[in-house]
């Protein structure tokens, strides 16, 4: 206890204990951090290091020669050796990040990284500067959402500025603690450039859920709740806004949106639990308000100027402005439409089914049909605001039918839904103004299927009967209850859910099947080379021709997929191909009869173990065996009858040199060696051309759909399914997730170019209509000139 100077009794156990309270708090909230980014990250370093081993492996493949084959070989042994250990000690150093930090917030000292100047080698200067590229890259595109996190755990630091050099997970310090394991690897430098490239792609580019989880989670505990990722102002002092911005706004940002000066200090001091903060900021909805309130104003303007429209009010069934109809009459009206439409399959009676209503001749006859119900009088109006939802869903609709996203069938079959739309809309005005409106979300998910959607994919119309049955139950049974939508949207989603389970267990199964015909295909091609580099120019027998070229190669073929290069039954089995060749040549001497004599029963052992590992039958391997025998015995025994020697030489341009034989049956040897140089191929314009469609091609996400044109006029969607680590050829599948087809970069590029392919927008329905919308809107503004009104 003590006494100050205004005499009251200050207990300092209380303060302690709440200070000390405070301290286990944030603790927890840094432990509980720390838990979320070693897990996070070690399935991000986990991907990392599987797809090393593929990369390694394919420039393994593509080497120029044997010693940079060998490097890479060398490379993948490594990793896959050490790769344990590399993340053991990833997570140690990211462990000992955190209680570095953890220390800033009790001891409310910052940490210093050692400074000064040393002399580097250039090695290490390479890997310096690789690292501190992709931070840097990966700091600028997360910018917003690690600007919340540093304020959040400068929040937890008691107030210390939290940076790039303090901050455990910020991009500049996982990468230096992943630097601080590569010396574990005793690789080359170029593995170790390509081993940093691929944690920039895998563990830098998944740092998005890393960041949102942590700021979620600080969010949860109260930790600056209303702190939105905006960004302080950046541009040095003295320059200008750019046109239309507030300062520190980024483009496109409401002057609202920008935050408040933020003082780490000031927001502890200023909150009881030293984790409360308030930043002006615009939440999505409000956006979403902000947007809808802003077509209204355009489409008032616009009533405002049209020749029938009323300024002061709606369209009315006499020639005055009167009363306006009620909501309940409207719905009564639009009812016996929607019962129309769906009597006649269509939008109205003179509309079929490919055929929308234009907002025009809704109003037409919504206030004939008013007008037959006996609602109102002569002087009743459609209320403005009800007028312009009109309006506003005919143009929703009218975008459905040219939204290019959508087959022409999905097209027709949701333009149905024109009148159960404006229904909704008229009894909710939320339906534009919310996101997350079920009547939106069922929408966007019925075009976000139909995306997909093709006669060839749906042969059994699972998919287009689904879809049908919600647009009917909606025209049947929707009446003033907007629930209805809820109802179908959980409906149509428990559909899609189970459609998607099959799709996914087909889609796995293509591309397995993808990965596994290039596997074989390298692995080929690698037991081909090694065969060709043995006999290629060479007169051998041919019983050893024959081996070599056909059940050998197959044995090379089945090691390298189930062993690798470099393994020691690879080793062995090119030692016996070596042997084989080294066999068929002319003896001179007693010496080289002795060798031969004692290689024959080796040779016969490893021979029985190699055919019988790639199903040779018995009866063909003991007759290869003796036809091999006989040769043998005529190396040894000069005097004994010598089988005739294969007149067919392969040379190093694959040609064969006949001599009035056929040759022997095709194999993938003697087809790899007829392959001509790719010099010699017949150039293609399309090849290698690095234009923007190039780019578009090279861009083009995993999940990105496709609309593929046939030159019979047929369309056909795909998805792109899966990149292969090997070749990187995409594989696209359909909404099953059965194979459409396998394309190179170029070739989609090409495809591209030439219109044979278009891309397809992976941004929902009605956010695209609305935006349409607005700069249709825009364009027909008074005041928008020449221009906007060509554009309307």
């Amino acid at each position: 206890m003590f006494v100050n100077s205004d005499n009251k009794v200050v207990d300092l156990q209380q303060r302690q204990a709440a200070q000390a309270q405070q301290a286990d708090r944030v603790g927890d909230l840094i432990k509980h951090a720390r838990g979320i980014a070693q897990k996070r990250l070690a399935l991000l370093v986990g991907a990392l290091f599987d797809s090393v081993d593929d990369a390694l492996f394919d420039l393994a493949e593509k080497a120029e020669n044997n010693l940079i084959q060998t490097r890479y070989f060398d490379g993948m042994r490594e990793v896959r050796k050490k790769r344990q250990l590399v993340e053991r000690l990833f997570q140690e150093a990211l462990t000992r990040e955190f209680a570095s930090f953890g220390q800033v917030s009790r001891n409310g000292e910052e940490s210093s990284a050692s400074g000064g100047f040393a002399l580097v080698d250039e090695h290490e200067l390479e890997e310096t500067l690789a690292v501190s590229a992709m931070a840097g890259k990966a700091a600028n595109r997360l910018a917003r959402p690690l600007y919340a996190l540093a304020q959040r755990m400068s929040v937890l630091a008691g107030g210390n500025k939290i940076g790039d050099d303090n901050n455990p997970v910020a991009p500049k310090a996982l990468c230096q603690a992943f630097r601080t394991t590569l010396p574990e690897l005793e690789v080359d430098l170029h593995v170790k450039l390509l081993i940093l490239k691929l944690f920039d792609k895998h563990v830098m580019g998944g740092l998005d859920g890393l960041y949102d989880e942590i700021n979620q989670h600080l969010i949860q505990s109260g930790v600056l709740p209303q702190l939105k990722h905006q960004l302080p102002d950046l541009r040095r002092p003295g320059a200008p806004a750019a046109p239309g911005s507030a300062a520190g706004m980024l483009p496109g940002e409401s002057p609202s949106a920008v935050p408040m000066e933020y003082d780490p200090g000031a927001a502890v001091a200023a909150s009881p639990a030293g984790a409360m903060y308030t930043a002006a900021t615009v939440s999505e909805a409000e956006l979403q308000i902000e947007l809808y309130n802003t077509v209204r104003s355009l489409l008032s303007a616009r009533r405002a100027i049209i020749p029938g429209g009323m300024p002061g009010g709606g369209l009315g069934i006499g020639g005055a402005p009167g009363p306006s109809f009620a909501t309940d009459e409207l719905v009564n009206a639009l009812t016996v439409l929607q019962s129309r439409a769906m009597a006649l399959g269509g939008m109205g009676a003179n509309y079929g089914p490919m055929v929308m209503l234009p907002a025009a001749q809704i109003k037409d006859e919504l206030v004939g049909q008013l007008q037959r119900l006996g609602t109102g009088d002569d002087h009743h109006r459609v209320a403005a605001a009800d007028e312009d939802t009109i309006d506003l869903v005919g143009m929703l609709f009218e975008f459905i039918l040219q939204d290019r996203n959508l087959p022409a069938e999905m097209q027709a079959l949701l333009a149905r839904l024109q009148i159960p739309y404006l229904k909704c809309a008229i009894l909710d005005k939320a339906l534009f103004a919310r996101k997350e409106h079920p009547a939106r979300l069922l929408l966007d998910e019925l075009a976000q299927a139909g995306l997909g959607w093709s006669e060839e994919a749906d042969k059994d119309g699972r998919f287009y009967e689904k879809a049908k049955s919600v647009v009917e139950t909606l025209l049947k049974e929707f009446d003033d209850n907007v629930q209805i939508f809820e109802q179908q949207l959980q409906d149509f989603r428990e559909f899609m859910a189970s459609s998607k389970k099959r799709a996914e267990v087909a889609e796995l199964r293509a591309a397995e099947a993808a990965r596994g015909r290039e596997r074989l295909q390298g692995a080929r091609k690698t037991a081909a080379r090694e065969i060709l580099s043995r006999i290629e120019g060479r007169r051998l027998p041919e019983v050893i021709r024959h081996i070599l070229t056909r059940p050998w190669a197959n044995v090379l073929v089945l090691t390298v997929l189930r062993q690798g290069e470099g393994s020691h039954p690879w080793k062995t089995a090119l030692r016996v191909a070596d042997e084989l060749v080294w066999a068929a040549e002319e003896k001179h001497g007693d010496g080289e009869r002795a060798r031969m004599r004692a290689l024959i029963p080796e040779l016969d052992k490893a021979l029985r173990q190699g055919l019988a590992m790639v199903a040779y039958h018995d009866n063909d391997v003991r007759q290869l065996l003796a036809d091999l025998g006989a040769f043998f015995e005529s190396q040894i025994n000069p005097e004994a009858p010598r089988p005739e020697r294969s007149e067919v030489a392969v040379t190093a341009d694959g040609a064969s040199a006949a001599a009035g034989e056929t040759p022997v049956e095709e194999n993938f040897v003697d087809e790899l060696a007829r392959q001509p140089d790719s010099a010699e191929a017949e150039p293609d314009p399309d090849a290698e051309v690095q234009d923007n469609y190039y780019d578009l091609a090279r861009a083009i996400k995993v999940g990105t759909w496709v609309e593929f044109r046939h030159a019979d006029g047929r369309a056909e969607r795909a998805k792109l399914s899966w990149i292969s680590p090997i070749s990187s050829k995409y594989l696209f599948v359909n909404r099953k997730g059965l194979k459409v087809a396998d394309k190179t970069i170029w070739a989609l590029a090409a495809e591209l170019r030439h219109q044979r392919a278009m891309l397809l927008e992976d941004v929902p329905l009605f956010d695209r209509a609305l935006d349409a919308i607005v700069e249709r809107l825009k364009s027909s503004a008074p005041g928008e000139g020449a221009a906007g009104d060509a554009h309307a």
